[in-house]
C-alpha cells in the first residue's frame, strides 16, 4: 500500500470509531452514523483511485 491509501486507512479506521463511540453514548441514531461511515467510506475509496 503506498503511504496516502495506509494515511487513509488509518483516518478511517478513527473516525469509525469515533462515529461508533457517538452512536454507543446515545449522541446520535443509527441512521446518522451510517451516514456519516458511509461518507468515511466514499474518502477511502477516493484515496484507493
Amino acid at each position: 500500500m503506498s503511504d496516502d491509501l495506509d494515511d487513509a486507512v488509518a483516518q478511517f479506521l478513527s473516525d469509525y470509531n469515533s462515529a461508533m463511540k457517538e452512536y454507543e453514548k446515545g449522541y446520535v441514531d443509527a441512521d446518522a452514523t451510517l451516514s456519516v461511515i458511509d461518507a468515511h467510506i466514499d474518502e477511502l475509496r477516493e484515496a484507493r483511485e
